[in-house]
């Protein structure tokens, strides 16, 4: 039987300011991405998303991004050096994997955020960087990388178990990148097209880009965004979608 994971980024609050229900979204989803204190998340909310996805039997990873709480990691920060990107990735990791000790879980994977994804597919320096940080702390992670882009590459050669992604509620440009938070329809919201694309993407192993090129690439795993508006209604329509399509819901295992 063919299985896919459903992974969203959760844990993005801060202090008494909430994001969307990540209790709901945990109830949806295979595996989950924890913000880390750098665009969103602290200690508390990290402990308490950990705790949630050990109830609901979900595997949990680090989601590392620049340090801009106020731009939500969705802006780059030029000038970085490759060991200052290895740092505040190594940080972010160490930040959740000590956090889900005292939960009682267990960090098995991790993935980018925001603009630090986003410059690590179109460069090689941070996308090597952000491999180089994860085999150092543990080489048994899962590297969460944006299917058909430079993170693939990086993370091969660092050696690094790959989980390749795609996005449920994301428009595609011709080259296989993410079409701009800047552009219109970059993100998507209508539930029943997206749970439809997301059929699509697992039996086909393929997107269809913006102009309707059809965009071959591995599928492990589909992200749904936890902040985007209607995200319960999206990821449930999703997982109603594969289930009727007989495909099953499982974390994903790397390879």
């Amino acid at each position: 039987m063919t299985s896919i994971d459903l992974n969203c980024d959760l844990g993005e609050g801060f202090g008494a300011w909430q994001m969307g229900n990540d209790k709901a979204m945990i109830g949806l989803a295979s595996s989950v991405n924890i913000a880390c204190g750098f665009h969103a998340g602290d200690a508390d909310i990290m402990r308490n998303t950990v705790a949630l996805a050990k109830a609901g039997g979900v595997s949990i990873g680090a989601h590392p991004g620049y340090r801009d709480l106020h731009g939500f990691g969705r802006r780059p920060v030029a000038g970085l050096s490759a060991a200052e990107i290895e740092n505040l990735v190594a940080y972010q990791i160490g930040a959740l994997q000590a956090v889900a000790a005292l939960a009682g879980h267990a960090v098995t994977h991790v993935k980018a955020h925001g603009a630090l994804s986003n410059v690590a597919c179109e460069d090689d320096m941070t996308a090597n960087a952000i491999a180089a940080a994860i085999k150092a702390v543990d080489r048994k992670l899962i590297f969460v990388v944006l299917a058909n882009s430079r993170l693939v590459k990086a993370g091969e050669a660092a050696g690094l178990p790959l989980a390749h992604e795609v996005f449920a509620d994301r428009a595609y440009e011709d080259d296989a990148t993410l079409v701009s938070r800047k552009k219109p329809g970059a993100v998507l919201h209508d539930p029943v097209q997206i749970a439809a694309r997301v059929v699509r993407m697992v039996e086909d192993g393929a997107v269809v880009s913006v102009t309707g090129k059809v965009i071959k690439m591995r599928t492990d795993t589909v992200c749904i965004h936890g902040d985007t508006p209607g995200a319960v209604e999206i990821a449930r329509g999703v997982r109603q979608a594969l289930t009727e399509a007989g495909i099953a819901v499982a974390p994903f295992a790397g390879g």
